[in-house]
């Protein structure tokens, strides 16, 4: 069975804000989390490498898991994040709003999707966007 997770996009995650970060944030929740493979919690700043195919079953995106812990080693962050995303958001024009969806097949190959704004609730004229993960599928 496949197991996807998605996330809808900040203006913080595509660069549109002009601020810089390291990477889209991955929340400590353990569902979204069980989407990427275990890091050694003992190393500082553990990380790996992921090769993504995009949705023409072609093109391959190389990002980035990685666990910043340096809190507990003199730093100050506490955080997952998955990095070397800023030629992919570029290269599918995505802006706040759009979501990516990550899926793991029942090969374990991974694939990633980009998907258009496709809903929001406008509240006393205000947009509102969630930037928050969702489990789509997983595993049983």
């Amino acid at each position: 069975m496949t197991h996807t997770i998605s996330k809808v996009l900040s203006a913080n995650d595509t660069g549109e804000n002009g601020a810089h970060q390291a990477g889209i944030l991955i929340p400590k929740d353990k569902t979204i989390l069980s989407f990427f493979p275990a890091l050694q919690k003992q190393m500082k700043n553990p990380r790996c490498s992921l090769v993504f195919t995009d949705t023409d079953g072609v093109t391959r995106w190389k990002f980035d898991f990685i666990y910043y812990n340096n809190k507990f080693y003199g730093g100050t962050r506490n955080e997952y994040r998955l990095t070397g995303m800023t030629a992919y958001i570029r290269s599918m024009k995505l802006e706040a709003g759009d979501s990516i969806e990550l899926t793991k097949d029942e090969n374990g190959r991974l694939h990633i999707t980009a998907k258009r704004q496709q809903s929001a609730e406008e509240e006393n004229g205000v947009l509102k966007l969630s930037t928050t993960w969702k489990v789509i599928r997983i595993p049983l």
